[in-house]
C-alpha cells in the first residue's frame, strides 16, 4: 500500500473500531481499494463492510479479489464463503474448510476471525448466515 492508502486505511479501521457505520466507511475502503488495488486486506475490509450492508453482489466481487490475492487468509476465505452464502453460490464448503486449516495452523488467526465475527453479530445480530459460519468454524 502507499502511505496515503496506508493512512486512509488506518484511519477507516478507527473509524470501524469507534462505532462509525459501515455505509460510512464503504467509500473510504473503496478509496483506499482504488489507491492500492493489490491490497487482500483493504479488500476483506470492503467485502466485509459489504455484507454487512447488505449488498452481497459486491462482497462477492471484493472477497474473491482479495482471495486471489491472498488465499491463505482465513478472513478473506470467510467473508468469501458469506457473500456466496448470501447470493445462493455454490462452493461455500471449501472456503470453510480452507479457513479451518489454516485457522488449525495459527491460534492467533483464529482468534482474530472469532472476535471479527462476534463483532459482526453485535453489529447485525440476526444474521443468519454469520451464525451458520461460526457453527461451522468453531463448533466442529
Amino acid at each position: 500500500m502507499t502511505e496515503s492508502a496506508e493512512s486512509l486505511f488506518e484511519q477507516g479501521i478507527e473509524q470501524y473500531k469507534a462505532g462509525t457505520s459501515a455505509s460510512e466507511l464503504i467509500p473510504v475502503f473503496k478509496e483506499v481499494c482504488d489507491r492500492a488495488p493489490k491490497s487482500s486486506t483493504a479488500l476483506t475490509c470492503l467485502a466485509w463492510l459489504y455484507l454487512l450492508e447488505d449488498k452481497p453482489n459486491s462482497a462477492l466481487k471484493s472477497a474473491q479479489k482479495a482471495v486471489k490475492l491472498t488465499p491463505q487468509d482465513p478472513q478473506g476465505r470467510v467473508n468469501l464463503a458469506l457473500a456466496m452464502l448470501e447470493t445462493q453460490k455454490k462452493g461455500v464448503r471449501d472456503h470453510i474448510d480452507e479457513a479451518i486449516q489454516i485457522m488449525m495452523l495459527s491460534s492467533d488467526l483464529k482468534e482474530e476471525v472469532q472476535k471479527n465475527l462476534e463483532e459482526g453479530l453485535s453489529r447485525k445480530p440476526d444474521w443468519k448466515n454469520l451464525q451458520r459460519v461460526q457453527k461451522w468454524l468453531f463448533e466442529a
